[in-house]
């Protein structure tokens, strides 16, 4: 199967702007307009200065160019706020296309990626690719279509001091033709370097105890610094172009006036040519700076645009998680199964993490996943929930394969408790009914008191409505895991798994937990990960895995007889005497 190339920059941003084009194609004539205005005022400063010469009346001339100065004014205005208008528009509509996208990427897409670095992609690309979508593709229509109008006119005022003049315009596309492309290289370059702040900066601030624990501020500021460094390398870089194309086409500018100025001057002498036509032309070569440096203006913001463009439509061919938006209903009926047959899964760049896994959760049983650090027991609650997918083998929840379900109607089937039980900033009853928004109140104070966090928020002030800060950090350990097993209670799963969901709990606490669990597992399939060997004795299945493989099967009192690892792991733990002689 073959894919298609992906589209040029240009194209890309180009499709930005078509849904707002009737709206650009408005905003370009009333700049023509306004243009059209100004191109007139020098045919009208002539006849002022003829009329003088001829002693003739100047009120109508006069009166004639200070309208044409008002409405070249008003045309002006009108237009700035149509195309600043049209500019948010554009940006909001890119803003939450990438929003949309980055919340539903594939986790393997996140892993890869600094959290930083992909927030910069919305806002400071996001606002280059707005400025070239709107203001520089009518700048640059402008331009070329004003310089267009001044020449023809300034044929007709003379045709020999127009040849002089055209070499303005022949230098200042050559220098565009040569710098332009470096202006995008650099501004590529500066929003990379941005966005590699945003990843350092998150790094710190997401870690901020542990970065102030251990005295690393320096560190992390001289990481965030260099990226801070090469932004502004390529920033002065790109100001470096930019300058050079002011001052050339300024310089072409000025040399077309002294050029003009001094083959006019000698026409004028000549008799070939009269004063107010020499003073007419000197004012279209006065006008020309306006739409020229516009055109260039315009072709910079094109290629600033084209430098973040490539970085957005970089997120629009991330892969997606496009099932995630289906509706689905709540669940319904007994407990499914959950079965693993024959499973195999390796990380990008890294060695086998699950080995032909093979083992049963039967419905409504409470099943333990035991092992050392680094057997494969998150990973299999990861392709559960189908984050990852398997590179062979099956899953079956409910006898149904789950690379044939939708991922909403998976997910919808499963409440998740992690590790590090994480929380959303913002407050306690938000985090509570993150994954039920519509629990009734009799289901949130149940999930309170199971998971004994009632006492605890009747003694806060504002209840449930207390704000739990970044990342949950007014809360203790216990208090954030007890936080997420009550907000999966709510979620009245079919399965639910719990991934050392205790580890931060005290024993009377843990205790409660496990008669909650006991509890739920009447109406779901629970799936307990466990170092801490007394929170699962009395699982109904216990399965024991070493490097990535299933070892052993059975409930605790099998395993102690007869599987080596196990009978150590409980020996450590002080639940079995030690073997003589270890």
């Amino acid at each position: 199967m073959t894919t298609s190339p992906a589209p040029g920059p240009l194209r890309v941003l180009l499709d930005h702007a078509r849904p707002h084009r009737a709206v650009l194609a408005g905003s370009l004539l009333l700049v023509l307009a306004a243009g059209a205005s100004g191109l007139v005022q020098p045919l009208v400063a002539r006849d002022v200065l003829e009329a003088l010469g001829t002693g003739g009346s100047v009120l109508e001339p006069v009166l004639l160019l200070a309208g044409l100065v008002v409405l070249g004014a008003a045309l002006t205005g009108v237009q700035s706020w149509w195309q600043q208008r049209t500019a948010e528009h554009v940006v909001r509509q890119v803003r939450r296309d990438l929003v949309f996208r980055l919340v539903r990427l594939r986790v393997p897409e996140l892993d890869r990626r600094p959290p930083g670095d992909l927030t910069a992609r919305v806002t400071s690309d996001s606002t280059l690719l707005q400025n070239a979508a709107t203001e520089g593709l009518v700048l640059v229509a402008n331009g070329l279509l004003t310089t267009l109008g001044a020449v023809v006119l300034m044929g007709v005022v003379h045709l020999g001091l127009l040849a002089v003049t055209a070499g303005v315009i022949v230098a200042v596309a050559l220098v565009l033709l040569v710098v332009l492309p470096r202006i995008r290289l650099a501004v590529a370059r500066a929003q990379a370097a941005v966005g590699a702040v945003g990843a350092a900066l998150d790094r710190a601030l997401g870690a901020a105890r542990t970065v102030k624990a251990n005295g690393a501020e320096a560190r992390e500021t001289a990481l965030a610094g260099a990226a801070v460094d090469e932004a502004h390398a390529a920033g002065l870089v790109g100001a470096r172009y930019a300058a050079v194309v002011k001052v050339l086409t300024g310089v072409a500018i000025q040399g077309a006036f002294l050029g003009v100025l001094g083959v006019g001057g000698a026409l004028v002498a000549a008799g070939e040519m009269t004063a107010p036509e020499l003073i007419a032309f000197l004012l279209y070569v006065f006008y020309l700076a306006s739409p020229i440096g516009s055109l260039a203006a315009g072709m910079g913001m094109l290629q600033q645009g084209l430098g973040a463009v490539g970085r957005i439509d970089e997120v629009r061919r991330m892969p997606v998680e496009e099932d995630v938006d289906l509706v689905v209903p709540a669940p319904r009926g007994p407990a499914p199964a959950v079965e693993f047959d024959g499973v195999e899964f390796a990380y990008p760049g890294r060695g086998p993490a699950l080995r032909g896994v093979s083992w049963t959760a039967e419905p409504g049983t409470r099943t333990a996943l035991v092992g050392l650090s680094g057997a494969g027991k998150t990973t299999m609650f990861a392709l559960l929930q189908r984050f990852y997918e398997p590179t062979a083998g099956t899953i079956r929840v409910g006898g149904v394969d789950i690379s044939t379900t939708s991922r909403a109607e998976l997910r919808r089937l499963i409440a998740y408790v992690e590790q590090d039980s994480p929380v959303m900033a913002g407050t306690l009853r938000e985090n509570l009914l993150y994954a039920a928004p519509d629990a009734a109140a009799e289901d949130i104070v149940e999930a309170l008191r199971v998971t004994r966090l009632l006492g605890f928020v009747d003694r806060l002030d504002a209840g449930l409505d207390t704000e739990v800060g970044a990342r949950g950090v007014t809360l203790s350990g216990g208090e954030r895991q007890r936080l997420a097993i009550a907000r999966a209670l709510l979620r009245k799963p079919r399965v639910l798994l719990l991934d050392e969901a205790t580890a931060q709990l005290d024993a009377r606490n843990e205790n409660a937990l496990r008669e909650a669990v006991e509890q739920v597992a009447r109406g779901c399939t629970v799936i307990l990960i466990a170092h801490r060997l007394s929170t699962v004795t009395d699982a109904d299945r216990i399965v024991v895995l070493e490097h990535g493989a299933v070892r052993a099967r059975g409930t605790h009192d099998e395993l102690v007889e007869r599987d080596e690892l196990y009978r150590e792991l409980a020996a450590t733990q002080l639940l079995v005497p030690a073997a003589p002689g270890a």
